[in-house]
């Protein structure tokens, strides 16, 4: 039942990320929001789930993951509920944010709830059966965003997390034992300001550096922001009676090797799903359900694949089983960088189901390696430490492939422009194009004749592929790297270890 409860919260939270992006385009046009707006409108969530993770899960281990993640619930749940009921822009950005603060709270103190409540030896299948749960939401969200965004409204699509929030309310308060850490007493307050200073300036710049470009001031200015408050950080942390992320935890290899292992399987998850909307959308011309329900094989496939994820890593062991899965996830990532203008439904569901086998044992087995093998008085901060490597991985992944397919783009855009016939655009008619062409937008100008419309869009679209095709490439090469780290981890334990230094 505790699964149970963990399950509902986790769907709620993925519903939510799935549905918004349906959402905007829509909530752009009723509330009279311009395209910053409506990137506030997801960047404001992800900052705040960012910054705020570890600072949540440690917050678990001093008060109770039980009552933070009660708390998180509720308050997801309600925020969605004053989103649903904004009338400007300006607050519902508002309330994203402070979703996502909510959001933070309850997901590391739900792996953390897992690891209190399952013995060693099913944790593993506990952790899958997790990872199933995020399947069915991701494959329901497209589906169930678009119903409800062409047929009721796009206020529905965050109403619906209130019914979904009261049950996994109702039920976790009824069945979760309550879990701290007895040793710990007090909040590491300068741990937490340097910690989301340095996660602020990271994910900033992540999400603005497609904007600004890598090399400018601005970028490089958060990014040395970054490393500085780093080491003021880690020197801090060692100093500290209580500090907020004991360094100690490092000590053991597998934590740090899991953690990395989630930044490349997220860097992989998230990168394939960004490209592959623009082609489905931009390319193939499919209205967003359609586009969800082209995504399905890869988001069904985690139904079935994280349960056995997890249950092979408790017969294998974690490394093979990571190894393996990257190696497949290497494979499909192949695959998809030979996709063609005309690929067909079959062309892209092959690969996303080995997508779905490949990336769902490094997500049950990096979660385990890193929450297995922390203490359990810090497994709140472990929890964190996961959902903050995916969230960072996810957006570095964004941003770096899409940086990639920007600069393919304006490379072979002028011979694509040549082959079908046209002149080719000079620099600046280059530099004009490529932002549309590299999301799969023909740039096309009103009074365009006919003939030259259809050259132009065969020539964007060829442009795009290249773009794509190099994305994949390198996340070939990504996951190839993942499959050889994974063959250094260990099984984590739920026993004591030796003693996480704590000042």
């Amino acid at each position: 039942m505790t699964l149970v409860a963990v399950a509902l919260g986790v769907i709620m939270v993925m519903l939510d990320g799935t549905v918004v992006a349906i959402a905007n385009p829509v909530i752009g046009e009723e509330l009279n929001a311009s395209l910053a707006d409506l990137q506030w409108v997801t960047s404001g969530y992800l900052l705040a789930l960012a910054v705020f993770l570890i600072t949540a899960g440690k917050l678990g281990d001093l008060f109770g993951h039980k009552r933070v993640f009660l708390i998180g619930i509720a308050g997801f749940a309600l925020t969605s509920l004053a989103i649903g009921l904004s009338q400007g822009i300006g607050w519902l950005i508002a309330f994203r944010v402070l979703q996502g603060l909510f959001g933070a709270l309850l997901q590391p103190a739900a792996l953390a709830l897992l690891r209190a409540a399952f013995p060693a030896e099913k944790l593993n299948m506990a952790i899958g059966i997790w990872g199933a749960a995020i399947g069915v939401s991701s494959a329901a969200g497209p589906i169930v965003g678009g119903v409800l965004v062409e047929n009721v409204s796009w206020q529905s699509v965050f109403f619906i997390n209130v019914p979904v929030g009261a049950v996994a309310l109702l039920v976790g308060w009824l069945v979760i034992k309550e879990s701290r850490a007895e040793a710990l007493s007090r909040v590491d307050w300068l741990g937490v300001v340097l910690l989301s200073g340095l996660m602020f300036c990271l994910v900033w710049a992540i999400i603005k550096a497609p904007e600004w470009g890598w090399g400018d001031s601005r970028t490089m200015a958060f990014l040395g922001g970054t490393v500085v408050l780093t080491a003021v950080f880690l020197w801090w942390q060692s100093k500290a009676a209580e500090p907020l992320v004991p360094l100690g935890l490092f000590r053991n290899p597998s934590v740090s090797i899991g953690t990395v292992l989630m930044v490349l399987m997220a860097f992989s998850m998230f990168g394939a799903m960004f490209f592959l909307t623009f082609f489905f959308q931009g390319v193939h011309g499919l209205s967003p359900l359609e586009s969800g329900l082209r995504m399905l094989p890869m988001s069904a496939g985690m139904i079935f694949a994280s349960p056995l994820a997890g249950f092979l890593i408790g017969k294998l062991g974690p490394k093979i089983t990571i190894s393996v899965g990257m190696l497949i996830t290497a494979a499909s990532m192949f695959l998809l960088s030979r996709l063609t203008l005309d690929a067909s439904y079959i062309d892209t569901a092959i690969p996303f189901v080995m997508l779905a086998f490949g990336l769902s044992p490094v997500m049950v087995g990096a979660t385990e390696i890193i929450v297995g093998n922390a203490p359990e008085e810090f497994s709140g901060v472990a929890g964190g430490m996961q959902q903050s490597a995916m969230q960072v991985g996810g957006s570095l992944g964004t941003a770096v492939l899409g940086a990639i397919v920007v600069a393919r783009v304006a490379d072979v855009l002028p011979g694509h422009f040549t082959d079908a016939g046209l002149p080719a655009p000079d620099a600046a008619a280059v530099e004009a194009m490529k932002g549309a062409v590299s999301y799969g937008v023909a740039p096309i100008q009103p009074g365009t004749p006919e003939q030259a419309v259809e050259a132009i869009t065969q020539a964007a679209h060829l442009s795009f592929l290249d773009g794509m095709h190099l994305g994949y490439t390198v996340s070939t090469g990504i996951a190839v790297v993942a499959a050889l780290l994974a063959l250094f981890v260990k099984a984590g334990r739920k026993t004591e270890g030796a003693p996480v230094h704590m000042g």
